[in-house]
């Protein structure tokens, strides 16, 4: 009788693994994961105009997470060197401030605008404050700190993390905010995503 049973089991259990095999599973798969970038987002420019992230697509575009209290602000400086040197090659940064980190960038958005006008000349495309973190996290932090982005996923750990994304609309490096705009390693990977094809 004990095998009987076993063997229903056994029976069962295939059959519920074949019909299950029919159905797409949650999530997504290689190809689908291959095909998908962070510049799939629409996004608020620090405007409040609608901007899609698609027009980048086959530039070399830097993303960052920007602060205007934070020790690392003055990156804001380096990123402006490093966009004037390289925006005529098909380099762009998009900046995206956030107060995930110790209240670092409580001012609205005008009141950010201007500080960047005033104390770096910023001219490089700057977004709407976000969140980078959290439950409140926006969808393309989201997306770069998933898995879908592997192997550069992982939470933001602080302002001025920055992800470098190839002309393909994928993602090709991390870097870590202790990391300078114009460390060669950066400059390294920037101007060999700007070689390729």
């Amino acid at each position: 009788m004990k095998n009987i049973y076993l063997l229903y089991r056994f029976v069962f259990s295939l059959i519920v693994s074949f019909v299950l095999s029919f159905f797409p599973q949650k999530g997504l798969n290689a190809e689908q994961r291959s095909q998908d970038t962070p510049l799939k987002f629409k996004v608020k420019s620090i405007n409040g105009q609608e901007v899609d992230l698609q027009q980048y697509k086959g530039k070399v575009v830097m993303i960052v997470n920007t602060a205007s209290r934070c020790g690392f602000t003055p990156q804001y400086q380096q990123l402006e060197s490093l966009y004037q040197k390289y925006k005529d090659r098909g380099f762009v940064i998009l900046g995206f401030p956030a107060n995930n980190f110790m209240n670092q960038e409580p001012g609205s958005n005008e009141e950010i605008k201007k500080f960047c006008d005033l104390n770096y000349k910023i001219s490089f495309p700057l977004f709407e404050k976000v969140s980078v973190d959290g439950s409140d996290i926006c969808p393309l932090y989201q997306f770069l700190t998933s898995k879908d982005n592997a192997p550069f996923d992982g939470s933001i750990k602080w302002n001025f993390t920055k992800f470098l994304i190839g002309k393909d609309g994928k993602t090709v490096a991390r870097f870590e905010p202790k990391v300078k705009p114009d460390d060669p390693t950066v400059i390294e990977t920037i101007e060999k995503e700007l070689h390729r094809n």
